[in-house]
């Protein structure tokens, strides 16, 4: 008999328990969202934000598995795109080229960046660490490599990008040819369109 009014009491109280965490619950799922993709910080056409770390830090967490090796046996001339633009703003240029290709999807040992003038801010960032540490980013071949136009060092990528930043002279013509050599499927020139096609000999 006394088992009887028990049950709905017993029944009660196992209800408000349950009901409480199931509140608390609630309120403590909210997570902070994660920003946009950190892939984006590492790039090296946009040197100007905040100083790189040390090379050897900032290469080991890159994928070694990208190709770095231009297709040779591509021997038909690479695509020529010619961007219009001044000595003084070819730089500029050339880094918005790196970047809307990186953002197509092209991989970032793929491309190479030349200047015919100035070097780029971040190979001289890069150079402070010593030439060894910075020609040893070329041969990783994982990253964009920024280099002089006229340095015997340089290996032939799918794409090269050139900043004619320089004056016109008989130097920044050998350049252009010699950026051509070394670009396997593309080749874009951020400069005077004149200069280009005297140096080339391609009509744009």
């Amino acid at each position: 008999m006394p088992l009887i009014p028990e049950e709905p009491q017993i029944h009660e109280s196992a209800q408000g328990p349950r009901a409480t965490p199931a509140t608390g619950r609630a309120a403590s799922t909210p997570r902070p969202v994660p920003g946009p993709r950190s892939a984006a910080t590492p790039r090296p056409g946009r040197p100007g934000p905040g100083p790189r770390p040390a090379p050897p830090a900032q290469r080991q967490h890159s994928s070694s598995g990208r190709p770095r090796t231009a297709p040779p046996e591509n021997r038909s001339a690479p695509q020529l795109q010619v961007i219009p633009a001044s000595a003084d703003g070819a730089l500029d240029a050339a880094d918005e080229a790196v970047d809307l290709l990186l953002d197509s999807g092209r991989a970032p040992g793929d491309i190479l960046v030349l200047t015919t003038g100035g070097q780029h801010p971040w190979a001289t960032h890069e150079l402070s660490f010593g030439e060894a540490a910075y020609w040893a980013q070329l041969e990783a071949g994982d990253d964009v490599f920024f280099a002089a136009a006229t340095a015997d060092r340089i290996k032939p990528r799918p794409v090269v990008v050139v900043a004619v930043n320089g004056p016109a002279d008989d130097a920044a013509a050998r350049a252009l040819v010699k950026a051509r050599e070394c670009a396997g499927v593309l080749l874009i020139v951020c400069g005077d369109p004149q200069r280009i096609n005297a140096a080339l000999g391609a009509g744009v």
